[in-house]
């Protein structure tokens, strides 16, 4: 799993009008190529009367899997661009289809593709761009004793924390970022001398920043 990585925070959509053409921009972040397919093809059935459905995607840790499609454009106008502008935002895990409904002015080559240049754009501002970070859950059972000093210290730290249990003991689900999991584990074992239980969780994902 990537320690972190861009991509939309959800599927939303925003219209430009270019010399009377509408062109509407539909982002949305995807985990598979399967959910980018049906995305695509969701947004064909909604604009089924429209001129052109472009679109691309990108999916995969290593961004393996890379799609477009000019959906009648000219070819490179539209997917390519469209591609392009994913790619260099730097998103994962995303994608962008631009309708088009024909105003009656022909663009030309050069035209369309700022047009869908600019209609990806206007999908990923509407869809918002996040980066995901990487935490990995570190569990960590203490005696009573020493709850306030490690409340105390994670307030100072600004440490994540998923969760506290109150029981015969104090349980409180820490979530550090992932590569700093050991550190922040040793780290806990020193603050309290030794006398934590600690275990270490699952990865999850959460918003940078928030």
């Amino acid at each position: 799993m990537l320690n972190r990585y861009r991509t939309l925070r959800r599927p939303d959509s925003k219209e430009i009008v270019i010399k009377k053409s509408r062109f509407i921009g539909h982002g949305r972040p995807v985990a598979s190529e399967e959910e980018a397919i049906a995305f695509i093809e969701e947004i064909k059935k909604l604009h089924w009367n429209a001129t052109h459905n472009c679109s691309a995607y990108v999916v995969g840790e290593r961004d393996e899997c890379q799609k477009q499609s000019d959906d009648g454009e000219p070819s490179g106008t539209a997917g390519k661009p469209i591609l392009e502008v994913i790619k260099h935002q730097g998103l994962k895990n995303v994608a962008v289809v631009v309708t088009r409904y024909f105003g009656g002015i022909m663009l030309g080559a050069g035209g369309l593709i700022r047009a869908y240049t600019d209609g990806a754009v206007a999908a990923i501002e509407a869809a918002e761009a996040i980066t995901q970070v990487l935490h990995r859950e570190v569990v960590v059972d203490v005696d009573y004793t020493w709850y306030g000093k490690l409340e105390n210290e994670f307030r100072a730290r600004g440490v994540r924390v998923g969760g506290t249990d109150f029981t015969d003991r104090v349980v409180i689900a820490c979530l550090p970022e992932a590569p700093e999991a050991d550190k922040f584990a040793a780290w806990i074992t020193d603050l309290t001398q030794g006398q934590a239980v600690i275990a270490i969780g699952e990865d999850r994902y959460f918003i940078d920043g928030e």
